[in-house]
């Protein structure tokens, strides 16, 4: 394997020179032909002592075109002496007197300069001009046109087996933090440093790319599939080492995304998307690296038509309300339910809310889709028990959003929802970047005598900052770690702290994930308040919900 990529590497080189030793004899040869056909004519015509010697002056321009001030003079002065030895009439056997071709010699010397330089000049321009198209001025690192147009060079246009390019995609994830706190000189400054040692990492030396504000881009050459997950953890592990900014240290968090392509078998705008959408991979799920996978397109596909039918399925009434329940520990009755939205397509069957959620937060769909949701759940309020919440999922974009609160205040004033049992759920990447606004928001609910719970507990954010000071009243431990708790000691004293700390700050502290009564006896044990998952049920339509509700009573 290794030998089969030196030889490829090696093999390159040598391509690449066989071109460009075959352009140039093709050129050469195009010279000496249209030379020795010019002479010919000229010979054939009676001489020089007729028009058609300045017909050698093509060969004398194309030589200028393709080769410069040097071609130009070289080929006017052979030319030039061409046209010396020749007869000035060929039919009276006169020959050339040396003042004639003396001049002729000049003559073609000077047309062939002045042609070489304009194209040497018009040539260096071009060069100059196509630097600056292929530099981006800020770093000086090459651009994404220069990308661009190095992959049409790299890939080869017929399906070579032997040949694998790897196009390696890099994200500092955190660079507007960077920008915020150094600015954009520091920012600039930390991207070359990055791509830097990225560059010194690849096997023989990497050439960087800078195609965005924050991404840097890398071309593997001669590389098996396999090798581009272990080039991108090492990647990780340099690019995540501390860099000095401005005399502070910096410590980055990167996302790679790569893509291959094999013998031919992609167009360089084909690996470009590929690599993108590997990268955006990385960044959805927080991963280090991900690869590309001939999945992620239909997958990609199938949300990007969910998410363009969206507006219509809200009018056409195809979204519903399903209610997980939530059990009290203490005594085992039902205390609330979370309202999970649910989509009937077309032919009668759910579609998964994975598939449109995640697109769905970062659109402005998330607006109309939320209020269905509070306007469905305020009204199932409405039925359930005094003492019964149900809790609703909120987006940062609903936080702040001034007609979700005055929905609520119509569901509260005219509708005769009863605020106390709703409860928001929001996950705790609501709060990075602005407490202070976040805690605004949230007061602004419990005003209205609205719950506010951090879903998703312990995944993100994480700070006893917000714990403190924000007015929220419950916690939701996410799944992660319920789980484990049946099999590991460690697991359970972690959660332990979750649910103290939860009490400490007296809030209501929920479980999530529930799937077995071990994970159930021991949640009861370390005094977890509330606690929802399959072990229970999962998530019901409104009528199954409050049959399964009655029947739960019952059992009691």
């Amino acid at each position: 394997m290794g030998t089969t990529r030196l030889l490829n590497s090696m093999d390159r080189p040598h391509r690449v020179g066989m071109m460009l030793a075959s352009r140039h004899a093709f050129q050469s040869g195009v010279i000496v032909l249209l030379s020795g056909l010019g002479a010919g004519i000229v010979y054939a015509t009676g001489g020089t002592a007729y028009a058609y010697p300045y017909i050698m002056l093509i060969p004398v321009l194309l030589a200028a075109c393709w080769y410069t001030l040097p071609g130009g003079l070289v080929t006017a002065l052979a030319a030039g002496i061409a046209m010396a030895v020749m007869p000035l009439d060929t039919n009276l056997g006169i020959e050339q007197t040396p003042d004639n071709y003396l001049l002729r010699i000049a003559f073609y010397l000077l047309l062939g300069g002045i042609a070489g330089w304009l194209f040497q000049s018009r040539r260096q321009a071009f060069l100059a001009h196509r630097d600056v198209a292929r530099t981006e001025q800020d770093t000086g690192l090459a651009n994404q046109v220069a990308l661009s147009e190095d992959l049409y060079q790299i890939l080869p246009p017929m399906p070579l087996p032997a040949i694998a390019t790897g196009l390696i995609k890099v994200k500092i994830t955190d660079m507007a933090d960077v920008i915020e706190a150094l600015g954009l000189q520091a920012a600039n400054d930390l991207i070359i440093s990055v791509s830097q040692r990225l560059s010194q990492a690849v096997r023989g030396g990497g050439h960087a790319y800078r195609i965005s504000p924050d991404e840097l881009a890398l071309v593997v050459l001669d590389v098996e599939p396999g090798d581009l997950d272990t080039i991108s953890q090492r990647l990780l592990e340099v690019g995540e080492e501390s860099h000095l900014i401005q005399q502070v240290p910096v410590r980055v968090q990167l996302a790679i995304g790569s893509a291959i392509a094999q013998g031919g078998n992609k167009t360089p705008h084909e690996l470009l998307r590929e690599a993108r959408v590997a990268l955006l991979t990385s960044v959805r799920h927080r991963r280090g690296h991900t690869h590309f996978d001939p999945t992620f397109d239909q997958r990609s596909l199938d949300s990007f038509k969910l998410i363009g039918r969206v507006r219509d399925a809200l009018a056409e009434r195809e979204f519903e309300l399903h209610y997980q329940p939530k059990i009290c520990l203490a005594d085992g009755r039902v205390c609330g339910c979370e309202g999970l939205i649910r989509w009937r397509g077309d032919n009668g069957k759910l579609i998964p809310p994975g598939q449109f959620m995640p697109k769905v937060e970062n659109t402005s769909l998330i607006g109309p889709i939320t209020y269905f949701v509070t306007k469905v759940a305020g009204t199932f309020s409405m039925h359930m028990g005094a003492e019964s919440k149900i809790g609703i999922n909120l987006s940062v974009h609903n936080l702040y959003d001034e007609n979700f609160f005055d929905l609520l205040i119509e569901l509260i004033e005219q509708a005769s929802v009863n605020p106390e049992r709703l409860e928001m759920e929001l996950t705790e990447s609501a709060f990075i970047g602005d407490l202070d606004a976040a805690r605004g928001a949230i007061q602004r609910f419990r005003d209205l005598g609205i719950g506010v719970s951090i879903d998703d507990f312990g995944t993100g954010f994480s700070s006893f900052e917000y714990l403190q000071h924000l007015p929220i009243t419950g916690l939701k431990i996410d799944r992660a770690f319920v789980a484990p708790i049946g099999e590991s000691e460690q697991a359970r004293k972690v959660l332990a702290c979750m649910i103290d700390i939860g009490h400490a700050l007296n809030l209501v502290v929920t479980a999530e994930g529930v799937e077995t009564p071990q994970q159930e006896e021991i949640l009861t044990h370390l005094g977890c308040d509330q606690a929802q998952g399959f072990y229970y049920s999962p998530a019901l339509p409104a009528e199954e919900y409050r049959d399964w509700c009655n029947k739960r009573k019952k059992k009691s």
